[in-house]
C-alpha cells in the first residue's frame, strides 16, 4: 500500500476521531445526583430548626472580630501539618491533570547514534524522530482526563473545607482555653470560701455551737472545691497544648489567652436547606468525586474497543566506511496501527465492573456527606437556641444568688445570721456564676460549629487557597 493512501486513510480516522469527540457522555448532573443519592431525604424548604432568615454572606472579616484570634488563624493556615498535607495532594492531583492530558496529543521521541572509522561499530551514524498518536475514537483518553480533572477539583474542595475546619478547631480551643482560665479563677475563689467555712466550724465547735460532723462535711467539701481546681487547671494545660499543636508550634503550653469570653455575634443567616448541598466545599467534593468515578467507568468500557493510532518517522542516514545505496536524506514513513482486545479471560469485564462499584460507592458516599451536612446544621441551630434559652436561665440564677448574698451580708451585719450563711451564698453565687461561664462558652462554640456547617469560613482565607496552594509567611 503506498505512502499516499495510508496518510489518506490517517486523515480519515482523523475526522471520525474529531467527529466522536461531542459523543462523549456527561455525568448525572447536581439534581440527578440528589434524586439518586437522597431519594428518601428530600430537603424540606426551611430548617425545622429555628434559624435566622435570610441569605447566607460568607465571613470576610472574622465572626468574632478579634485581632489575636485573627492572627492565630493566619498563623495556622500557614503552619498546620495536616492543611500542608491536604495541599501536597492538590498538587499531586494537578500533576494527574497534566499526564491524562498529555495522553491526547501525539508522543515525539528522538534517537541517535554515531561510530568513526577508529571505532567499534560500523561507522554507521543516524539521527531519527518518531511520533506516535493514538486517536481517541471512542474517547477512553478523554474520559481519563475528565476523570483527573474532576479528582483534582475535588482535592481543592476538600482542601477548602480543610482550612474552613481547621479555622473552627483553632477557634473552638481558643475559646477553651479562655473558658478553662475563667473558670479556674471562680474555683480558685470557691476554694477560698471552702477554706474559711473549715475554720469557722472548727471555732464553732470549740466553742461547744458546732459539732465534728460540720467540720468533716465543711473538709469534704473543701476538697471537693480543690480536686475541681487542679481538674480544670489540667485541662487549661490541654486545651493550651492542643491549640499549639494547630498552629504547628511545640506543644509548651505556653500560648496566652483573652482573659474573657468576646461577645456573642449577630445571628446568622442559614440560607435555605437545598442550597446547603451547593455550598459546602465537602459535598461539593463529593460530587466531584461521584463525576470522577463516572468518566472511570466509561474509561474502562472505551478499553474494550479496537484502538487506532497514527505513527510517522523522520531520520537521517550516513557512514564513514560505506558507500550508501541510497544518499538521499531525510527518510521517512507515515502508518498506522490498530490494536482490538479479542481475549483477555474477562479482565476488561471485571474492570467494568469494578469501576460501576466505585461509582455506586462515591454516590453512597455523597449522600452520607450530604445528611452529615444536613445533620450538623440542624443540631448546630437547635443547639444554639437550647443553650440561648439556657444561658437567660442561668442569667437569672446569677442575679438571684447575687442578690440572696447581699442579704446575706446585711443579715450578718445586723447580727441576725452568721458568717458560715455569707459563705455559703458566696459559695452558691460561684457555682452558678461556674454553671453560666460552661453555657456561655458552649454557645459561642456552637456559632462555630454553625458556621462550618454551613460552609462559612470563620476568616477571610488567602487568595492562593482556591489553586490549593499553602499560603506563605508574610
Amino acid at each position: 500500500m503506498s505512502t499516499l493512501r495510508v496518510f489518506q486513510r490517517s486523515v480519515l480516522c482523523v475526522a471520525v476521531s474529531l467527529l466522536a469527540g461531542c459523543s462523549l457522555h456527561t455525568p448525572p448532573d447536581s439534581a440527578q445526583l440528589r434524586q439518586d443519592a437522597l431519594p428518601n431525604a428530600q430537603p424540606p424548604t426551611q430548617w425545622k430548626s429555628p434559624a435566622a432568615t435570610g441569605a447566607l454572606v460568607g465571613a470576610s472579616s472574622g465572626v468574632f472580630d478579634q485581632p489575636a484570634l485573627e492572627a492565630l488563624l493566619h498563623e495556622a493556615l500557614i503552619y498546620n501539618a495536616d492543611l500542608r498535607a491536604a495541599s501536597a495532594r492538590v498538587e499531586q492531583a494537578a500533576g494527574y491533570v497534566t499526564i491524562a492530558g498529555a495522553e491526547l496529543w501525539p508522543n515525539v521521541v528522538g534517537a541517535a547514534k554515531g561510530g568513526g572509522k577508529w571505532g567499534s561499530g560500523d561507522g554507521m551514524n543516524t539521527a531519527v524522530l518518531a511520533a506516535s498518536w493514538e486517536l481517541d475514537v471512542w474517547g477512553r483518553l478523554r474520559y481519563g482526563a475528565r476523570a483527573a480533572t474532576d479528582t483534582h477539583a475535588s482535592a481543592q474542595l476538600d482542601y477548602t473545607y480543610a482550612q474552613q475546619s481547621l479555622a473552627a478547631m483553632v477557634v473552638r480551643g481558643w475559646l477553651l482555653t479562655i473558658a478553662s482560665a475563667q473558670q479556674e479563677a471562680l474555683l480558685q475563689a470557691m476554694v477560698q470560701s471552702a477554706e474559711q467555712m473549715v475554720e469557722l466550724s472548727k471555732v464553732r465547735k470549740n466553742i461547744g455551737t458546732g459539732s465534728e460532723q460540720d467540720v468533716v462535711q465543711a473538709q469534704a467539701s473543701l476538697g471537693e472545691y480543690r480536686d475541681a481546681l487542679r481538674e480544670v487547671q489540667f485541662a487549661r494545660t490541654q486545651a493550651q497544648r492542643a491549640l499549639e499543636g494547630l498552629l504547628g508550634r511545640y506543644p509548651a503550653a505556653a500560648i496566652q489567652s483573652a482573659s474573657h469570653f468576646p461577645p456573642m455575634p449577630a445571628p446568622v443567616a442559614a440560607g435555605l436547606p437545598s442550597e446547603l448541598l451547593e455550598r459546602r466545599p465537602d459535598v461539593v467534593a463529593a460530587e466531584r468525586r461521584v463525576a470522577a468515578a463516572f468518566n472511570r467507568t466509561e474509561e474502562v468500557r472505551a478499553a474494550r474497543l479496537p484502538t487506532l493510532s497514527l505513527t510517522a518517522t523522520l531520520g537521517a542516514v550516513s557512514s564513514d566506511l560505506i558507500v550508501l545505496k541510497n544518499n538521499s536524506n531525510p527518510i521517512g514513513g507515515i502508518g498506522s496501527s490498530l490494536l482490538w482486545p479479542l481475549f483477555n479471560a474477562g479482565a476488561l469485564d471485571a474492570q467494568v465492573e469494578i469501576r460501576n462499584a466505585e461509582q455506586k460507592e462515591a454516590v453512597a458516599a455523597y449522600a452520607r456527606i450530604g445528611l452529615r451536612a444536613f445533620d450538623e446544621v440542624e443540631s448546630a441551630l437547635s443547639g444554639e437556641a437550647a443553650l440561648r434559652e439556657r444561658q437567660d436561665i442561668l442569667q437569672q440564677v446569677v442575679n438571684d444568688r447575687q442578690r440572696a448574698l447581699e442579704l446575706a451580708v446585711l443579715q450578718n451585719k445586723i447580727g441576725s445570721s452568721d458568717m458560715r450563711s455569707v459563705l455559703k451564698a458566696q459559695l452558691s453565687l460561684e457555682s452558678a456564676r461556674l454553671s453560666l461561664l460552661q453555657v456561655q462558652g458552649e454557645r459561642l462554640a456552637q456559632r462555630v460549629n454553625l458556621h462550618l456547617a454551613l460552609g462559612d469560613s470563620l476568616v477571610k482565607l488567602p487568595a492562593s487557597s482556591t489553586r490549593g496552594d499553602t499560603p506563605s509567611p508574610q
